[in-house]
């Protein structure tokens, strides 16, 4: 059975260029692509494909919030996030949303493939440039950093998609529409997430979820 990768990104180029490098591995197979999150996760529940690959700043969902669903939902898929950042909070969002693979975009080929081969054998494969933040665990909090911050910036994976929605530039009735609920609910959740993170206007969530990573700048 040859292995079946799923890749996700909404670059053109770089979807191409993933798919031409792992194209030429004997016995790869690229089983699908997706544009955004939402649509990884969908394939993935239709095609049950051994790997995701994931780029972190999607649009519609993200591949944080896209890794925690597919790991929840298929423990025996490998997600390998890709990034050009590769922040300490970041690789913890990584390592806690159950993906056992990270590797920065500006890495060399051969990590790539490094990387897919791990998991493969569901054996995990993380960038150096990360390996500081996996063997301190979570170092940052041993710094100093905020955890008061952190805990309250505690959001629900719900709670999440309607951040990068409403940071998209949709109004309650499209957030609404996209995730099958009233718009009452989307604007009850979206006072919920105002009040948890101490935000008092889109500007505001728009800064939260850019500083996190949750869209791009």
């Amino acid at each position: 059975m040859p292995l079946r990768i799923l890749v996700a990104d909404d670059h053109d180029l770089m979807r191409l260029g993933i798919r031409e490098l792992l194209s030429t591995r004997e016995g790869w197979e690229i089983c699908a692509e997706a544009r955004d999150g939402r649509e990884a996760v969908a394939k993935t529940e239709e095609l049950k494909p051994d790997i995701v690959i994931l780029d972190v700043n999607m649009p519609e969902l993200n591949g944080i919030e896209a890794a925690k669903r597919i790991r929840k939902k298929f423990a025996s898929t490998e997600v390998l996030i890709i990034s050009f950042d590769y922040s300490d909070r970041l690789i913890r969002e990584i390592i806690e949303a159950g993906a056992r693979g990270f590797v920065v975009k500006g890495d060399s080929e051969r990590d790539l493939i490094a990387a897919v081969e791990a998991l493969s054998n569901h054996k995990s494969f993380f960038t150096s440039r990360a390996s500081d933040v996996i063997l301190g665990r979570v170092r940052g909090y041993s710094q100093g950093e905020d955890i008061k911050e952190l805990g309250r910036n505690r959001l629900t994976p719900r709670e999440h998609e309607i951040v990068q929605l409403l940071a998209e530039g949709k109004s309650s009735k499209e957030v609404g529409e996209s995730l099958s609920i009233s718009v009452k609910t989307a604007d009850t959740h979206r006072a919920n997430i105002m009040r948890k993170l101490d935000l008092h206007s889109i500007t505001e969530l728009v800064r939260y979820a850019v500083r996190n990573q949750i869209v791009k700048a």
